[in-house]
C-alpha cells in the first residue's frame, strides 16, 4: 500500500482517481489547491504526488518547486495543455511524469503503480564506495552508484528521470534502442505512442551533457543510441 496524495481544485476529478487509488489499496489524501498540498507535504510523507497544473492560492508548478526543496517524492503532473513549454517546465522542477487531461482512470494508474515500482526498486539501490559504476569518456563523468554527473570536472545537476535516462542509455550504449523500449524501462509503463515525453527528456538531458550531448544520436524512425 502505497500513501497517494491527490491535488486538483476539481473535486469531481479527485473524486475518481481516490476510487481507483483505493481499488488498487493505496491510502489517499486529497489537496484542493498548491497551498494545501505544500502544508500537507510538510506534515505527512507520501510515496507520490498527483499534481494539477492550473490550480488557485497556488498553481501546480509553484507548489512542486516548494515540495522539492524538502522532498523529492516523485510527482505525476496533470493539465489540460501539451504544450512543450509545460512539459520542460514540469521536468525542470523534478515531475516524474506529465499526463494531459483529458486521461483515462486505467492510464493513470498505471503510471502511478509503474512510479511506484520503480521507486521502490531504486530504495534498494546499494552504493558500495569500493565499487561504483563508472562511465567515463573525454570530459564526460558518469557515476550511477552516487547518481553524480560531472562534465569538464564540474558537476551538473539533472532531474530524476534524466538521471535514469542516461543511466539506461549508458548500459545499453551502442546499441539501437528503440523509442518503445526506452519508454517501457526508463519509465515502467507500456508505451502509449506520446513522443514528446521521451523528446522532451532527451531535449533537457543533451542540454545538461552540454559540450557532450552528441554522445546521444537520434535514429530516425526508430529511437536513440549512446555512442560510447
Amino acid at each position: 500500500m502505497a500513501k497517494v496524495l491527490i491535488c486538483d481544485d476539481e473535486a469531481g476529478l479527485r473524486a475518481v482517481i481516490k476510487r481507483y487509488a483505493i481499488f488498487e489499496g493505496h491510502d489517499v489524501t486529497e489537496a484542493g489547491d498548491g497551498l494545501e498540498a505544500v502544508e500537507l507535504c510538510r506534515d505527512d510523507t507520501f510515496d507520490i504526488i498527483i499534481m494539477d497544473v492550473m490550480m488557485p492560492e497556488l498553481d501546480g508548478f509553484s507548489a512542486v518547486k516548494e515540495i522539492r526543496k524538502f522532498s523529492d517524492t516523485p510527482v505525476i503532473m496533470l493539465s489540460a495543455r501539451g504544450e512543450e513549454y509545460d512539459r520542460i517546465l514540469g521536468f525542470e522542477f523534478g515531475v516524474d511524469d506529465y499526463v494531459v487531461k483529458p486521461f483515462s482512470s486505467k492510464e493513470i494508474m498505471l503510471r502511478i503503480n509503474a512510479i511506484l515500482r520503480r521507486a521502490d526498486k531504486n530504495s534498494f539501490r546499494e552504493s558500495d564506495a569500493d565499487g561504483h559504476i563508472v562511465f567515463e569518456k573525454d570530459g564526460l563523468k558518469v557515476d550511477m552508484t552516487a547518481y553524480k554527473v560531472s562534465i569538464d570536472g564540474i558537476q551538473v545537476d539533472m532531474a530524476p528521470k534524466e538521471y535514469d535516462l542516461l543511466f539506461f542509455l549508458i548500459r545499453n550504449r551502442n546499441i539501437a534502442i528503440p523509442r518503445e523500449k526506452i519508454m517501457t524501462e526508463v519509465w515502467g509503463y507500456d508505451y502509449y505512442g506520446d513522443d514528446r515525453t521521451l523528446d522532451t527528456h532527451i531535449k533537457l538531458l543533451r542540454k545538461s551533457l552540454g559540450p557532450y550531448s552528441y554522445f546521444i544520436k537520434t535514429l530516425r524512425g526508430l529511437g536513440y543510441r549512446f555512442d560510447g
